[in-house]
């Protein structure tokens, strides 16, 4: 799963990001951080909205499992906010203010 967040087809990083935010209690706390970390650093460069949007649904999902500090998603700080949406904005403002 992790690998497909890496992947180059858009769908199929919107898909891995969906199932890690689908099996939250299967992960154990050095688990939910290490996904937390690969999915900032995906979105970090994603191009793609609904693939960024899932990402980031998928971190906030992660850190709602008490196991994600701020220092794990750091790199959302690389993301240029006037890009995007208001939506996608706010999921990448409220990640950094978590």
């Amino acid at each position: 799963m992790a690998c497909k967040v890496l992947d180059t087809e858009p769908a199929t990083r919107e898909r891995a990001a969906d199932e890690v935010a689908d099996h939250l209690s299967a992960y154990s706390p050095a688990q939910a951080s290490s996904l937390a970390t690969l999915l900032a650093a995906a979105a970090a460069s994603e191009k793609e909205n609904s693939a960024l949007e899932a990402e980031l649904h998928a971190i906030l999902e992660l850190v709602s499992t008490g196991h994600v500090g701020l220092n794990h998603v750091a790199q959302l700080r690389e993301i240029r906010l006037g890009e995007l949406s208001p939506q996608i904005q706010g999921y990448v403002t409220d990640l950094l203010e978590s």
